[in-house]
């Protein structure tokens, strides 16, 4: 895409967090941190867009100031944050939790599961002392302590054949966190047996999400700006990977950053620095301040 925009008519940003706003080591640096908080001062929105569960991302919402409508899961839902009140979710099958397990065992590699907030993982009734959603792994190991760095995310170890078989209208996503040379036979099984039930996406270089059909960052942002009152051509997406290219059609610019792969950044209308250098913060800067 060649698109461009005017500085003055954009009223927000759509901004995905690892790999992009984010340093490599998930960390918010000093001046993107304090770039963010001046844009919000000035009267920009900034819509966060990201994979992660929005208990994961709230120590990065709440360093900035951010409020309002934002993207979680992939789009799998928008919460209204800091009050938590679910705008928009969307759900897959227990059947896709349960083959999710049978590949994962096959294959040897980590599987989990995001159970909505309020419900319990062992009986999948309502459990109002669950405020945030659950994290449950087929089993423990290296995996699962790197996400748990990565994220903060606690996860609980829980059988999921037995977690797909509770009463459960469903479960927000299942994600496999393995060598990339798997995910292309995850794919090839997922798709064989759902077809355009689900949505299969990479986030992250080793991550491999499974999400329902028609969900994605893109659709999410629509619901978020719609919930905002925004129009295309007063937002800017920003993000580095597979399932942030959704977004950018949604936007009415898209920006990537150097770190993103090439067939990514073929699809921005922008490329700025590395996130190794806080490249966003420098685009910005330049654009805004």
């Amino acid at each position: 895409m060649s698109r461009s925009f005017e500085a003055g008519k954009i009223k927000a940003l759509a901004i995905d967090l690892d790999g992009t706003t984010l340093l490599p080591d998930g960390v918010l640096g000093e001046r993107t941190r304090d770039c963010l908080r001046k844009l919000i001062q000035n009267g920009k929105q900034i819509i966060i867009s990201t994979g992660r569960a929005v208990g994961a991302s709230e120590k990065y919402r709440s360093a900035i100031g951010a409020t309002g409508a934002m993207v979680f899961f992939n789009g799998a839902e928008v919460v209204d944050v800091p009050s938590g009140e679910i705008i928009h979710t969307s759900l897959i099958n227990m059947e896709v939790v349960d083959f999710g397990t049978d590949i994962a065992r096959d294959l040897g590699v980590h599987y989990q599961v995001y159970m909505q907030a309020g419900i319990s993982p062992d009986t999948g009734e309502k459990d109002e002392s669950q405020k945030w959603t659950s994290l449950l792994i087929d089993r423990d190991g290296e995996e699962a302590e790197y996400y748990l760095r990565h994220t903060g995310v606690v996860p609980i170890v829980k059988d999921l054949k037995k977690v797909a078989a509770l009463p459960l209208n469903g479960c927000i996503k299942g994600m496999y966190i393995a060598d990339p040379k798997f995910h292309d036979e995850i794919r090839k099984r997922m798709t064989e047996r759902f077809g355009d039930k689900i949505s299969v996406l990479r986030s992250y270089p080793t991550f491999l999400e499974i999400l329902n059909a028609g969900v994605s960052k893109g659709e999410g942002l629509k619901v978020a700006m719609k919930h905002r009152g925004l129009k295309a051509d007063e937002v800017i997406a920003f993000g580095d990977e597979e399932n942030d290219v959704s977004m950018f059609p949604v936007a009415g610019f898209a920006c990537v950053p150097q770190n993103a792969r090439d067939k990514i950044k073929e699809l921005a209308d922008f490329i700025y620095g590395p996130n190794t250098e806080e490249g966003l913060a420098q685009y910005l800067e330049e654009v805004f301040l």
